[in-house]
């Protein structure tokens, strides 16, 4: 690593970067939201600049992480699908950039990088990635093992005895199946993630700043919140999904008794009760999130820490007929992302920013808030300038994909108003105005009145995908059918 440029650590602010998992960008009350409740996240929010056009350019768990923990896109990164038990093999993460630059660096909660446990930078881990199948099979290497290598589990057992787990209540972690938690409250995940963060405030080395990553599993399932947020939403007459004129119904009567269909849950009753869940993991976060903020204000340090919120990827959560992530819709696709920097640390002069912003542009936006040089190959762009001075970025759009089967393969390009999409394997093509249809009900794509905004569209598609390996453009136009890959470079 090159010598850094940083400023001296008396000038310099702290970081706080919370991620979640699986959080919808909609599941704000500050963002409008007519059902979750989130108090202490629109607090922050509203002291803080919330971005409305955040997104994630590969959305499921693996490949947005490392777009966020590079700056990258997914095609300069590598992953752009899922994949387990790859190496991160990466020349600048933003840890070590941060340690590097005279930062005390910890994580603590969901990492999901390989091997389990490597460090990316960052000098104190106490990790919980939640129920992961891959590391939980009996012919891995003893200390890859979820019972060894994850300090939550080992922790629960402590607690509870060798056969405690976090699967205890029997709930799959990739369905839409509920039920409360079937533990004392204090022993759940999301408690534990901030209890061991508290900690490690309490007891940190005062001499340098520090870049604390609190990431949470949840609301990624299993929807398992303790039964008080549970009896929030139980009996609350919830907004029905999102229904369009575009939805494949007849898929999900075909698939809906499957626990983890991408094509949802066809039991109306099961339906209300894992949105019940959903939402009750978020309002549980957000409490949590608030004795995290509490913490920092008994500390004195609050108003000297710039304070990040945001997540991986969303779910569909049965919008259109559709459940989970990896898709180009709003549901999956957008992301909250909230940047509060503290009063301490510069002003701010905007409230709300409608860029089209990414996972990979926090990277640098912390980099330049902490006066660390940037790497020269991150592709994200620092917020800095919007956040501090009122500067929009330049950037037209986001492209995102996501590489996974022959129904499911998409790419997309979406801008503050609209969105195109292209699924590789079919050919399929859907258009949304975003701004008069922000639920995507309505697919404009055989729409005469559109057809020169789509042709825009498409175009910047084919220029992001022109000379890429699986061949998705040749002689300056779309093909269909051409293999895709979940990792581009191994």
């Amino acid at each position: 690593m090159g010598k850094s440029n940083a400023a001296p650590s008396s000038n310099r602010p702290n970081v706080l970067l919370v991620m979640c998992d699986q959080f919808r960008g909609d599941c704000l009350g500050i963002d409008g939201h007519p059902d979750v409740k989130t108090p202490y996240l629109d607090t922050l929010a509203a002291d803080g600049v919330l971005f409305e056009n955040a997104y994630s350019a590969c959305p499921s768990c693996i490949p947005a992480r490392a777009g966020l923990f590079t700056g990258k896109t997914p095609q300069h990164h590598g992953r752009v699908g899922y994949q387990d038990g790859i190496d991160w093999n990466y020349d600048h993460m933003l840890a070590q950039e941060m340690r590097d630059g005279g930062y005390q660096t910890a994580v603590v909660g969901k990492m999901h990088v390989h091997p389990p446990r490597l460090g990316c930078g960052f000098e104190h881990m106490r990790l919980h990635d939640g129920y992961i199948g891959h590391y939980r099979k009996a012919n891995l290497p003893h200390w890859m093992h979820q019972t060894v290598s994850d300090d939550y589990v080992r922790f629960l057992k402590n607690e509870l005895g060798e056969f405690a787990d976090v699967n205890g209540s029997g709930v799959e972690n990739n369905s839409w199946i509920t039920h409360p938690w079937i533990y004392e409250e204090c022993l759940h995940p999301t408690n534990w993630v901030v209890d061991e963060s508290i900690r490690f405030l309490e007891t940190r080395d005062r001499t340098r700043p520090f870049f604390l990553m609190i990431s949470f599993v949840r609301p990624h399932p299993p929807f398992d919140a303790p039964a008080s947020y549970f009896d929030l939403y139980r009996d609350m007459d919830l907004r029905e999904p999102a229904r369009g004129d575009w939805d494949d119904e007849t898929a999900t009567q075909r698939d809906g008794m499957v626990l983890d269909s991408v094509h949802g849950c066809r039991d109306a009753e099961l339906r209300r009760e894992a949105m019940a869940g959903y939402y009750a993991c978020i309002t549980h976060l957000d409490h949590q999130i608030g004795r995290l903020i509490t913490a920092l204000e008994n500390d004195e340090t609050y108003h000297d820490t710039v304070v990040i919120f945001t997540a991986d990827h969303g779910e569909m959560l049965f919008d259109h007929s559709l459940f989970r992530k990896v898709l180009p819709y709003e549901g999956s696709a957008r992301i909250p992302l909230i940047i509060h920097v503290g009063k301490n640390v510069a002003p701010r002069v905007v409230r709300t920013s409608d860029s089209a912003v990414e996972l990979m542009d926090i990277m640098p936006t912390m980099l330049e808030l902490c006066g660390i040089d940037v790497p020269e190959d991150v592709d994200g762009v620092s917020l800095v300038g919007e956040l501090t001075a009122g500067e929009a970025i330049s950037r037209p759009y986001v492209h995102g994909e996501h590489s996974r089967d022959m129904e499911q393969s998409n790419q997309y390009i979406v801008t503050p108003h609209d969105k195109y999409i292209w699924f590789t394997q079919t050919g399929r093509e859907q258009y949304f105005d975003l701004d008069a249809d922000p639920r995507e009900e309505h697919d404009l794509i055989a729409d005469e009145a559109h057809a020169d905004r789509i042709a825009q569209l498409r175009a910047a598609l084919v220029s992001e995908l022109k000379g890429r390996p699986e061949g998705y453009v040749v002689d300056g136009k779309l093909v269909v059918g051409q293999k895709p890959a979940t990792m581009l470079y191994q």
